[in-house]
This record gives structure tokens, sequence and C-alpha cells, in this order.
């Protein structure tokens, strides 16, 4: 059996949902169920047949060899937790974007990029720190607004308190412009408002 499966070579099946054909990954969970992260469907399958992981979700692809055939994985979890480093979202301009869904946090529009621009809550002239609980996406007409004020003083009011992204966070936007499957959504938290900062 582990030798058929090893030597799975070629894929065949039913084509891929649309928008996911190109998708050719699969999301490894912890035993905890937490996103550790995505990895090529061939060692997916060899963690599998190891007995080191298991299927939660199969896609509808096929792979087979002379003799078998298997679903592709779409989501599989290890069957022993691992420890691991939960790495902070990097502080960029592009991330604090992200993070407010391209959305100015004082006006609540939502203008093309070019036209957006960061902004310190509390202004740097005032001690504001730049960071990620005083930095908000703003559009180019409120930041001129704004000024050196705080939004109380300019008669502004944010969208939302800004904060620091959760590692899972991290995870979600990693793939999130490759339009990961539907079958990720549940694992990823991506609608899940209390645990994603966007």
């Amino acid at each position: 059996m582990r030798d058929a499966l090893l030597d799975f070579g070629h894929e065949g099946g039913p084509a891929a949902p649309q928008g996911e054909g190109s998708f050719e990954h699969v999301l490894l969970l912890n035993a905890s169920f937490e996103p550790l992260n995505v990895i090529g469907w061939r060692r997916a399958v060899k963690l599998i047949v190891l007995d080191k992981a298991e299927v939660v979700v199969a896609s509808e692809r096929e792979i087979h060899s002379v003799t078998r055939r298997m679903a592709v994985p779409s989501v599989v979890r290890l069957t022993t937790f691992v420890r691991f480093h939960r790495r902070e979202a990097k502080f960029s301009r592009r991330n604090i974007y992200t993070r407010d869904g391209f959305v100015c946090q004082y006006c609540g529009d939502r203008p093309p990029v070019s036209e957006l621009t960061c902004d310190h809550v509390v202004p740097r002239s005032r001690g504001g720190r730049t960071e990620w609980s005083n930095i908000v996406t703003c559009c180019i007409p409120c930041n001129r607004r704004k000024g050196g004020r705080t939004p109380a003083e300019a008669g502004l009011h944010l969208v939302k308190k800004p904060a620091q992204p959760t590692w899972l966070w991290g995870v979600q936007h990693r793939f999130a412009n490759r339009r990961p499957p539907k079958a990720w959504h549940a694992y990823l938290y991506i609608a899940r408002d209390r645990e994603v900062v966007s």
C-alpha cells in the first residue's frame, strides 16, 4: 500500500472547481487544528501514508497509480502536536492597508490605493509612536483635514481602534490574493470577524 501510494506520479480525475484549479496545495493543520503551513499534495499524501497526518477535507481531484486511486487532500491534520513559533505580521504600509481592508479609517471610503496613505492617530509631534496601535489607513483628503491634530481636534472619528494583527491574520492574508479553496476558510477563520483585524 505504501509503495503504491508513494509512487503516485500521475494526476487525473474530475477537473477542479472553478477558481481552484491552479491552487495545487494542501493546508496543513496542527493536531490542535491550528493552521501551520501550506504544502504540496505529494508531501501531504506521504504524511498520510506514514500515519503522520489524516485527511480532514478531500478535494474533487484524484491521483492514481497503476492499481489504486486516491482523492487529493485539501486539508490535512498532523496526528501529533508540533510546537511552533508564531511569527508576528511584518509592520509595513501594505500590511496596514490590508489590515484596514484598504478603507480610510476616518471617513470609511475605499479609494484607489494610489489615493491612500498612512496616518499617525496621535501625531508624532505629540509623542505618537510609529506602531500598529497608532497607525491607520487614511485617504488623502482626511489626511489633509487632520493635519498635525488628533482625530478629536479635527472632528474625525476612527472606524475602529487600530491594533497589531494576530499571527493567524498573517496566515490568512498570505494566501488571500490567491483565492484559497472554500474548504480552507473554516480553518483560516476567514469569515470570523472576532479573529481577523481587517
